[in-house]
């Protein structure tokens, strides 16, 4: 079979287009939080701040946590490589004790997630309510 240096070319450009279009797929709009509050058992929630950990089990409060963050839509925003530090990070268990969701909340409206940061769209995340909810257990 002979070189063909116009279809080598082709099939570069080809591959290189495919790239380009799945890596622009990342930054189309996404929830953080698409489970259903009854697939969820438990939240881990760890403050940056103060170092505690706080572990909900309460149905109420995880269908709060679960419906709120899982209403706000967020997009890709810039590379979270080299940033230190948090506010609070969140952890979501199933019935078996598998996690179904591990991110950072850093701000209302700011996430950090497999190594970026994303920005709230519209609605912003209830992090007053986070934040009541970790000063009451570290005010134990």
């Amino acid at each position: 079979m002979k070189f063909n240096r116009k279809r080598a070319f082709l099939l570069v450009i080809i591959a290189c287009a495919c790239m380009l279009l799945l890596y622009g797929l990342t930054y189309l709009p996404r929830k953080m939080m698409d489970a259903n509050p009854q697939e969820v058992s438990q939240i881990t929630i760890f403050d940056g701040g103060s170092g505690y950990e706080l572990d909900i089990t309460d149905p109420a409060t995880i269908e709060h946590i679960v419906s709120d963050i899982g209403g706000v839509t967020f997009t890709k925003n810039k590379f979270a490589l080299g940033y230190m530090g948090y506010s609070y990070r969140l952890t979501a268990y199933n019935h078996k004790g598998k996690v179904i969701n591990r991110f950072i909340i850093n701000s209302e409206d700011t996430v950090r997630y497999k190594g970026f940061f994303y920005k709230a769209q519209g609605e912003t995340v209830d992090y007053e309510y986070l934040r009541q909810l970790a000063s009451a257990n570290t005010s134990r």
